[in-house]
């Protein structure tokens, strides 16, 4: 199983969020970009970030029981499995830019909050599949050590 799959199956557990997210589209994304021909390359690489970005914004979530994650998260979700074109994500994505402004107001996270958000931002500025992969590994490290068991004190 690549980095790519394996960040997915690690943020995605619950039997309701495996069933929502974990679609056809995001689960062969990163084999489609490794054998897409070269006119298909940008909207693969593109179906690959998204599915990252998936991933990582699932973990933020769950970390901070965050409703902005969440909606942004849903938003990520439509443009993976609605769009067929580069310009389709775009499309979607962007109307929708007030969700991802209003991403990091009222965000309280910890060291793994802020490291998951990090490779969230790396991940949308990546601009070659093996950033991506990068991205994806360090990812995978990362989530098999979260505890998502500390409350929050008030």
């Amino acid at each position: 199983m690549t980095p790519y799959e394996q960040l997915l199956h690690l943020a995605f557990t619950a039997p309701n969020d495996v069933k929502y997210y974990l679609t056809p589209v995001a689960l062969r994304a990163y084999d489609q970009l490794r054998t897409a021909p070269p006119a298909q390359l940008p909207f693969r690489f593109e179906q690959v970030r998204l599915g990252l970005a998936l991933s990582l914004l699932k973990l933020v979530s769950e970390l901070g029981d965050h409703d902005e994650s969440r909606q942004v998260l849903d938003v990520l979700h439509r443009a993976l499995n609605e769009a067929r074109s580069p310009e389709d994500i775009d499309r979607i994505i962007s109307r929708e830019a007030r969700l991802f402004d209003r991403l990091y107001e009222n965000l309280y996270v910890n060291e793994e909050g802020e490291e998951l958000l990090n490779l969230f931002g790396r991940t949308l500025d990546a601009d070659a599949p093996e950033l991506l992969e990068e991205i994806a590994h360090e990812g995978v490290i990362l989530a098999r050590n979260l505890d998502f068991s500390d409350e929050q004190e008030d």
